[in-house]
Parts: structure tokens; C-alpha cells; sequence
């Protein structure tokens, strides 16, 4: 796999879920020493860059984001549901002819 550098941050770990995708990033030099960011997947266009101090901190808050992912994709499937179903058809009651 070609190594990945998104401003001047080496790609060292990633996370799919749906069609977004949660990096760390790693630089050589920084003040922050790990980012994580969010992008569509297959597109490298990162956003929503969260920087943080040590590896383990910035593994928990990957896993964390793709956890919030996750329960989004599930609250949109459950709307989904619901939207979809059928309610059953009540039986008219039957009337006597006149």
C-alpha cells in the first residue's frame, strides 16, 4: 500500500463504516503529535480534524467517531423501517343492507 500524507500527516490507521471513512494521522514534527479526520469514503478530502497529544488517545477517539457513525447509520435504518411499514388494513365491519 502507497504511503498516504494528508498535510504533512502520514495516514497510519483507518476505520470504513458506511460511505465515511475516520484516519489517524501521524506527522514527524508537531505540536499535536496525532490528528483524526473524517471523509467520504474513497475520496480524500478530510475534514473535521480532532488533534490530540498521544496514540492511544487518538485510536479511542477514531474508534469512538466511527462508533457515533454507526449509531447514526442505525437510527437512519430504524426511520427507515418505520417509514416503510405497512400498516395492515383494519376489516371494515360489515353492514347490515337496508
Amino acid at each position: 500500500m502507497e504511503k498516504e500524507i494528508n498535510a504533512g500527516y502520514t495516514i497510519t490507521d483507518r476505520l470504513i463504516v458506511g460511505n465515511a471513512e475516520f484516519v489517524i494521522g501521524q506527522p514527524d514534527t508537531a505540536p499535536a503529535q496525532f490528528v483524526t479526520w473524517k471523509c467520504r469514503k474513497d475520496e480524500k478530502d478530510y475534514f473535521w480534524g480532532h488533534y490530540l497529544g498521544d496514540r492511544l488517545t487518538a485510536f479511542e477517539d477514531l474508534c469512538k467517531r466511527a462508533l457515533e457513525e454507526v449509531e447514526h447509520l442505525r437510527l437512519l435504518q430504524q426511520d427507515q423501517n418505520h417509514s416503510t411499514r405497512v400498516e395492515p388494513s383494519v376489516k371494515k365491519r360489515h353492514e347490515p343492507e337496508r
